[in-house]
């Protein structure tokens, strides 16, 4: 918890947290005066002993320290908590429909690595760093107090803590229940939507909710269209073309598991006489169906994040070429591309360059209808600085595809 220790900062360094960012970097600290346990909260200075906040450290960690006030004085307690919470929820509540919707989004809501995610009456949390375990099941109880204010009761609550990312902060993956067990389906419903959601074995923690109103964009396009919809997973994109009218839709996904679950949400919304999927390869299946003749209105490309590194940025940019590349020589002239990138680390300019180069390539001219990015429940924190992306990663372009004459 709490304690007096103090981190101070090498002259020249803490250029990201200057900048609006939360995160303090090994190689950024000149000296640690005092003793602690990693996940303690900690004071930190500039080099000059100027006091610049909160956080918690961890050692195990490149990122030795998290940001949570910008305020040295704040006590970090329970009620400090629950203020976090209270905005979080207050700013959920004026910007989205919040039946199913992320309620804290990590730094964006200055409580660095927590996600939980309300689909309907369950929560389902996502605890990524050892500072946040000791607030953990604190906060998810002050959360339900205050949604019990505004008459929302959750019946329950999971874990899904098990991703890769908590080995980096020497945590072992989790996956359970907080509290009593519960069904862990829950139907929900998303632009006219409804959907089952598995919350203990479905992608992240149980579906995607930052692409709501990217969907719900695609409904107006998708009207009496034949639809292509790639890197389906729970039939998200197709499914939202089916209801808004499209006369055909197929979805693709390699999961098997993904496919039963898009089926059954197509049998839910009575749409499988338009809506069909199927499990496939998307990158060996494109080339098969232009092979064919195949062509569609609108091709919606919304694939996993192809990179989940910097180092790894450079092949990942190939990956997205080849995709886009695939996706555009299967649009009629004339028709829709959607495409997307959901990593940190494929910017929007470097997404729009190789799109462009896809589009050079597959000899087909691109006019932007619109360019969006992630739902306003995963809120994007604008700093001072282009190098603190802890909360911006989806981004999400519609085209129209004209051929080249």
């Amino acid at each position: 918890m709490e304690n007096h220790t103090i981190v101070t900062l090498k002259k020249g360094e803490g250029r990201t947290i200057k900048a609006g960012g939360a995160w303090i970097f090994d190689n950024e600290i000149d000296t640690i005066v005092g003793t602690f346990t990693n996940g303690d909260v900690v004071t930190v200075h500039d080099f000059d002993g100027y006091p610049m906040g909160k956080g918690f450290i961890n050692q195990n960690s490149k990122i030795r320290i998290r940001m949570l006030t910008r305020h040295a004085d704040q006590e970090i307690n329970e009620n400090f908590l629950r203020m976090r919470v209270k905005n979080a929820w207050e700013y959920r509540k004026t910007t989205v429909d919040t039946s199913s919707c992320r309620v804290i989004f990590g730094e964006a809501d200055f409580l660095p690595g927590l996600v939980v995610d309300k689909y309907e009456d369950v929560l389902v949390v996502e605890c990524l760093t050892l500072g946040m375990e000791q607030f953990k099941e604190t906060i998810v109880s002050l959360l339900k107090g205050v949604l019990k204010e505004d008459g929302i009761s959750i019946r329950g609550v999971y874990e899904r803590s098990d991703a890769n990312e908590r080995r980096k902060e020497g945590l072992p993956k989790v996956k359970g229940f907080i509290g009593e067990t519960f069904d862990t389906e829950v139907e929900i419903t998303e632009n006219g939507v409804h959907y089952l959601v598995d919350v203990v074995n479905g992608q992240k923690t149980g579906f995607f909710l930052d692409q709501k109103y990217n969907r719900l964009a695609m409904q107006r396009i998708c009207k009496g269209k034949r639809v292509l919809d790639c890197f389906t997973h729970m039939g998200t994109f197709a499914l939202n073309a089916g209801i808004a009218g499209a006369s055909d839709v197929t979805g693709l996904d390699i999961s098997e598991y993904a496919v039963q679950q898009a089926n059954a949400n197509a049998v839910r919304n009575h749409l499988e006489d338009t809506v069909h999927f199927r499990c496939a390869n998307v990158l060996d299946e494109l080339p098969k169906l232009a092979e064919a003749g195949e062509k569609y209105d609108v091709v919606i490309l919304d694939p996993p994040a192809f990179t989940k590194s910097r180092e790894a940025t450079k092949n990942a940019i190939k990956g997205y070429r080849e995709i886009n590349m695939k996706g555009l020589k299967l649009v009629k002239d004339g028709g829709y591309l959607a495409t997307c990138s959901c990593s940190h680390f494929m910017t929007q300019e470097l997404l729009a360059k190789t799109v462009k180069e896809a589009a050079k390539a597959a000899h087909k001219q691109l006019r932007q209808v619109e360019f969006r990015t992630q739902a306003p429940d995963h809120p994007i924190l604008w700093a001072n600085s282009a190098n603190v992306p802890e909360s911006y990663y989806l981004k999400f372009f519609i085209f129209q595809v004209v051929d080249e004459k």
